[in-house]
């Protein structure tokens, strides 16, 4: 990929500080196994809202995939599918989302943005319905875009102004790769976000998104409408602070996800998984609790089984395997995560990923 694509997967918002520490954070912990047992199968399976899937990792919402593969949304979704887990479309996709529900025979979310208004949400929410998404994921840790500094550098905020003049000192990376560019071009180009329909049902271009955050913000009273319109689960996703999650539970959330966007927002805020004890304790088990940030391994995974997620999303471990191979690329990162976690159970001695639990960790001296 060029540079400008590959990082926007990779970066994170100003010194990068809290993308790395969602990483370390996982370090902070050593597991104690259980030796001399055996089991006659390990079972990897959990559910979430009710909904069965084949391992506590789902593939979380990242937005403009088509920009990393053609028709990238629409490739993961078949990959999650096939692997018998779930997939939440974001809002800001290059991919319709009756065409990305289509391509999955699994479980699909779709992950909400108020970006155009509220009429413009309202009508998403009516087409994920009639899509057949199954969970509507309300993201409220974007009242404006975070400052990706990599993004800056590499001209992203030129590239869209189609000015030959201020295009030119970066167009140099997209030329040097010319089987991504090929692709690109033939899936039609600088992709449009046609989930977000502005007044004359136009999709809204791939502009400043900054500005389109900063003028559409979550707040808690807008739960109460978003829930009615939508009429089905309801998760909250950008939960830092146990104040937050007791409040989502409040205004009629159905689970939530402790999540500060993979670093990608403020910067300097607790790594998800430090964060995530104080929120099980404040939820005390009243709703389920999801996590992501930093996951690289399933390691990484069952250590967030451990203190208490029901199941994790990854975002950028599958984005790297989308914008290199493509539906392939997806699979085998999501196999590598698979064989990770199956063996990781195994030489804890834990017969399955729902059994795991405080017990089988410490935190590091």
């Amino acid at each position: 990929m060029p540079r400008a694509v590959f990082d926007y997967i990779d970066g994170g918002a100003d010194r990068e500080l809290t993308l790395l520490e969602n990483c370390l954070a996982y370090d902070d912990y050593e597991f104690m196994p259980r030796c001399a047992v055996a089991f006659d199968g390990y079972d990897l399976r959990t559910t979430v809202l009710g909904m069965p899937l084949s391992m506590p990792i789902i593939l979380g919402p990242v937005g403009s995939s088509r920009l990393f593969f053609p028709r990238g949304e629409e490739v993961a979704a078949r990959a999650a599918s096939e692997a018998g887990t779930a997939y939440v479309l974001s809002t800001l996709s290059g991919c319709r989302m009756e065409d990305v529900r289509s391509s999955s025979r699994g479980p699909c979310w779709y992950q909400l943005y108020l970006i155009g208004g509220h009429d413009c949400a309202r009508v998403a929410i009516a087409r994920a319905r009639a899509a057949g998404y199954s969970a509507l994921v309300v993201t409220i840790d974007t009242p404006v875009s975070g400052l990706r500094e990599r993004d800056l550098r590499n001209g992203m905020k030129e590239l869209l102004t189609f000015s030959p003049w201020k295009m030119l000192p970066y167009v140099a990376q997209f030329m040097t790769r010319p089987g991504w560019l090929i692709g690109f071009l033939r899936d039609g180009g600088l992709m449009k976000f046609p989930n977000v329909l502005l007044p004359g049902e136009v999709p809204m271009p791939y502009a400043d998104v900054g500005t389109a955050l900063e003028q559409s913000v979550v707040t808690w009273a807008d739960l109460k409408w978003i829930k009615d319109a939508w009429g089905g689960p309801i998760i909250v996703k950008g939960v830092h602070i146990a104040d937050d999650a007791r409040r989502a539970i409040d205004c009629g959330a159905d689970a939530l996800v402790v999540s500060n966007h993979g670093g990608r927002q403020l910067d300097g805020v607790p790594a998800t998984l430090r964060a995530l004890p104080e929120i099980v304790e404040a939820v005390a088990g009243r709703i389920e609790i999801l996590l992501d940030g930093g996951i690289r391994r399933g390691a990484d995974v069952a250590k967030a089984l451990c203190l208490g997620a029901r199941a994790v999303l990854v975002g950028r471990a599958y984005a790297y395997g989308l914008g290199a191979g493509g539906g392939k690329g997806v699979t085998q990162a999501i196999e590598i995560l698979r064989g990770d976690l199956l063996r990781t159970i195994k030489l804890l001695g834990c017969p399955s990923t729902a059994a795991l639990d405080r017990t089988f960790l410490q935190a590091r001296r």
